[in-house]
């Protein structure tokens, strides 16, 4: 097995759902998707390195939406840390603390806010579980 190259520099990431219903205004009226997305993105140009900012398709718990998949870095990875996701993210409160969590070094690194925890939820099974593969 090959180790990864600068695997411990790979900073913490933020891996924002933005498919079929994650940051869709007829999905949840009312709240500024395209804003939090430039809120995340602009803490992260800010953090120095400490964390990172991706989008992606769908990423499967639609009825949980806005999700957010909490990244370890390659240090947390090492540490035992193991990708976290956040459903729900749909309000400033959550936004600040999933930048708080990532700044702090995020899962194998830092202990998640509180109310943060409250928002967690289990990844979606990969469709060859599902189907009994």
């Amino acid at each position: 097995m090959r180790a990864v190259v600068g695997g411990a520099r790979r900073p913490c990431t933020l891996v924002v759902c933005r498919g079929c219903c994650c940051g869709d205004g007829r999905r949840n009226p009312g709240f500024d998707h395209d804003g939090q997305l430039r809120a995340l993105r602009a803490a992260a140009a800010d953090s120095g390195g400490r964390f990172a900012v991706r989008t992606s398709d769908c990423l499967g718990p639609c009825g949980q939406a806005n999700v957010v998949v909490v990244r370890p870095s390659g240090t947390g990875r090492a540490a035992g840390g193991r990708p976290v996701w956040v459903g729900f993210a749909t309000d400033e409160d959550s936004t600040g603390e999933l930048v708080r969590w990532a700044a702090a070094g995020g899962p194998g690194i830092a202990e998640p806010p509180a109310a943060l925890e409250l928002q967690f939820v289990p990844a979606p099974r990969p469709a060859s579980a599902r189907s009994g593969r």
